[in-house]
């Protein structure tokens, strides 16, 4: 009887839209944007859905340049993004009994089989969740690329910084 009603209840999870798992090859719409910074406003941001970059230059505002990914690219990303099956994620908690300052926030939109999610969170708390870890990582990872591109090397320095 409990195997019938656990067979029940995955089957509706899965009707209902809540079975996240990632197609194995990366649908044509896929697409993100990442917004991250410290504080409360996200003034970097990597956009495959506007095809741009932001830079924070702390004391000088924003620069913004054209920018995408090559088709490889993607579809590493894809790949990382499907190896912590991204689109399962769902809103963190903030909860701790510390926090650090400046802290850092993350903001997330992920596009894939036209389902949309968006999500953020933030390493103010002194633990950070698994997910957590897997996206700082994720998003160290697409930085990387976006680090080594021409249009992102074009863009002004940074001058300051954040207390």
């Amino acid at each position: 009887m409990k195997r019938f009603l656990l067979g029940i209840v995955i089957s509706l999870l899965s009707i209902s839209g809540c079975d996240h798992r990632m197609p194995e090859e990366m649908p044509e719409d896929f697409n993100f944007s990442i917004s991250f910074g410290y504080g409360e406003v996200n003034k970097n941001e990597i956009n495959t859905y506007n095809n741009s970059v932001t830079k924070d230059l702390i004391m000088k505002g924003t620069a913004k340049a054209d920018f995408s990914f090559s088709q490889d690219e993607m579809q590493s990303i894809y790949k990382k993004m499907k190896e912590i099956n991204i689109m399962r994620i769902n809103e963190f908690s903030q909860q701790g009994n510390c926090a650090k300052t400046p802290s850092n926030t993350d903001s997330w939109k992920i596009t894939i089989n036209s389902e949309t999610k968006t999500f953020s969170w933030t390493d103010q708390h002194c633990s950070v969740s698994n997910d957590e870890k897997l996206l700082l990582d994720l998003r160290t990872y697409i930085q990387q690329i976006v680090n080594g591109k021409d249009a992102y090397k074009a863009l002004p320095e940074a001058e300051g910084g954040y207390d």
